[in-house]
């Protein structure tokens, strides 16, 4: 199985080019399974409640969803992206999956970031993993990091790869914190980060790019540059991610001791 991700660098407001630009990069190499940035399409740094109501669209009938998909199915490939969904009177910072089949879930972000929590909703459903048939694929975005939960939500799940859109703005953390959920659950990580910087307001943000992909042993399979975009594909064995064993003795789910974590 061949997984990437794009590593780019979104004009705020410019939907219609970034969806353009994204695509531009995916048809550069082959890949089932593709991993987009946060908020890909219309940037990061809203200004406003009624700027992320202007950018957000439904999910799935909105445009760029119905984009991706036509790509997805013209590509036979699936699609992580992340965007700004509307949905009745809120606002999501969420991830779609699509395929060739169509339109296969969303994700809503749970844990909101610093002025996020001004333009977003709190995400409101539950973690998901689908079966995209090469494997199983979990989803979560940027901040999510910092929570193991998550990325163990997802495992126990049957997550074997878990796809991380992100717009990271502190440095290393989340390229350490990702080795680490893939290390303690044994699946793969996808992190797809942005590059460049935003500043239409009185603060600059700075986006540090080193997108990666890592294996359930932590070891960086491809990571890009700081400041670079790129797509990046490499081949796995997702396989490899049902196997939960450190050695003939211990297992990172069987091992675990549920009666004494008081969650």
């Amino acid at each position: 199985m061949r997984i990437g991700y794009v590593q780019m660098e979104p004009i705020f407001g410019e939907v219609r080019r970034n969806l353009r630009h994204a695509k531009n990069m995916m048809r550069q190499q082959n890949a089932d399974l593709w991993v987009l940035p946060e908020l890909f399409a219309t940037g990061y740094q809203f200004t406003a409640q009624e700027e992320a109501t202007a950018l957000a669209e439904p999910v799935p009938e909105g445009p760029t969803t119905q984009d991706l998909i036509t790509f997805a199915h013209e590509r036979r490939c699936h699609i992580v992206a992340g965007l700004a969904e509307s949905h009745e009177s809120n606002v999501y910072n969420s991830a779609v999956l699509v395929g060739p089949s169509g339109f296969l879930t969303r994700y809503r972000k749970v844990h909101l970031f610093s002025e996020e929590k001004c333009w977003f909703t709190p995400g409101d459903i539950p973690f998901p993993v689908i079966d995209i048939g090469e494997a199983k694929v979990g989803m979560m975005i940027c901040f999510d990091h910092f929570f193991p939960e998550v990325a163990r939500t997802l495992t126990l799940q049957g997550a074997q790869i878990i796809a991380h859109p992100a717009n990271l703005v502190m440095p290393v953390y989340a390229q350490l914190t990702m080795r680490a959920r893939a290390i303690e659950n044994g699946v793969f990580t996808v992190t797809a980060n942005r590059v460049g910087s935003e500043a239409r307001t009185d603060k600059r943000l700075r986006f540090t790019g080193e997108s990666q992909i890592v294996s359930p042993s932590g070891d960086i399979l491809v990571q890009s540059s700081k400041d670079k975009q790129e797509a990046r594909v490499v081949k796995i064995d997702p396989a490899v991610a049902r196997d939960k064993s450190l050695n003939p003795y211990n297992d990172r789910l069987a091992d675990r001791r549920v009666d004494f974590y008081n969650l």
